[in-house]
């Protein structure tokens, strides 16, 4: 099992976490993509229940977060903070030193995860990038690594390098319309979390007939339904919002489960990669 209770209780977004590389893990968290007033937002989200904060250096909002997260009072330790390292600061040199204002600039004391956040800067780069996350991770200046966007030719690429352990976590997008199973799969086999960005697939299917249908079975909407599905395939979700009530529908999902046939009935939805709402799924063609 990678979760550590059963997906029922509402107490489980604060209080319990699924198994990371020795360390523990929030059950869902908050995307902060173009996030409006990412910080103010951050902040309401700790209030909320929120314990999981998704960042990275291309979306500016580093030091947004973990401003939130000082401002809140709430013990560090209780806090979850993911950053992921950019393409053009992928190599050893520029990694370390992306690492490095990553965690003395937004002064978090340290992440808890850094991934690779796709790998478009070739075999080399992110290899040499991902040495430099180890030693980090040795220096305990980050507690787990990881990628994001890689498929199975660039695990198993990163795996022949032997640069470093396994990663815990690929970050990938995931939605029944996009459900990228045999990477899903591969990670599985392999021990890798997987973290689901863009889980609501930016509200495109909402009103998808089959996805309404249940909603209106289990008294969800919609949305809640998606992330239910998300965290029934054992994945991390990370929906993103800066509304206060919509932060908390989206957290309001551990108080009912979806019965095999309607997971069977959301599985079916698949548009593969044509389903996608963001970048090619993990850059297929892409050494």
């Amino acid at each position: 099992m990678l979760f550590e209770a059963p997906l029922t209780d509402l107490k489980l977004l604060v209080h319990s976490r699924v198994r990371l590389s020795g360390h523990r893990m929030p059950l869902l968290g908050l995307g902060t993509y173009k996030l409006e007033k990412a910080e103010e937002t951050c902040g309401e989200a700790i209030k909320i229940g929120y314990r999981l904060l998704d960042s990275a250096r291309v979306y500016g909002t580093e030091a947004d977060v973990s401003n939130a997260v000082q401002k809140s009072g709430e013990d560090r330790g209780s806090l979850f903070l993911t950053t992921k390292v950019r393409r053009n600061e992928h190599g050893y040199e520029n990694c370390k030193k992306a690492v490095l204002d990553s965690v003395t600039a937004p002064k978090p004391g340290y992440w808890d995860l850094v991934l690779l956040h796709d790998p478009l800067a070739g075999p080399e780069a992110r290899h040499e990038a991902y040495r430099a996350l180890v030693e980090a991770q040795e220096a305990g200046k980050i507690k787990s690594i990881g990628v994001s966007n890689f498929g199975v030719d660039h695990l198993k690429k990163l795996e022949e390098a032997h640069v470093g352990p396994t990663p815990a976590v690929n970050q990938l997008e995931l939605h029944p319309w996009c459900q990228q199973t045999s990477i899903v799969d591969y990670c599985r086999s392999k021990g890798i979390m997987v973290q689901a960005y863009c889980p609501l697939a930016k509200g495109k299917y909402l009103s998808d007939e089959t996805l309404v249908k249940i909603a209106c079975k289990v008294g969800k909407t919609p949305a809640q339904v998606l992330l239910r599905w998300s965290l029934q395939k054992g994945f991390v979700p990370l929906p993103k919002s800066n509304n206060p009530d919509r932060m908390k529908e989206n957290a309001n999902v551990f108080d009912f489960e979806l019965e095999d046939q309607d997971m069977i009935a959301l599985d079916s939805l698949s548009k593969d990669d044509e389903g996608s709402v963001t970048w090619t799924p993990c850059f297929k063609g892409v050494e």
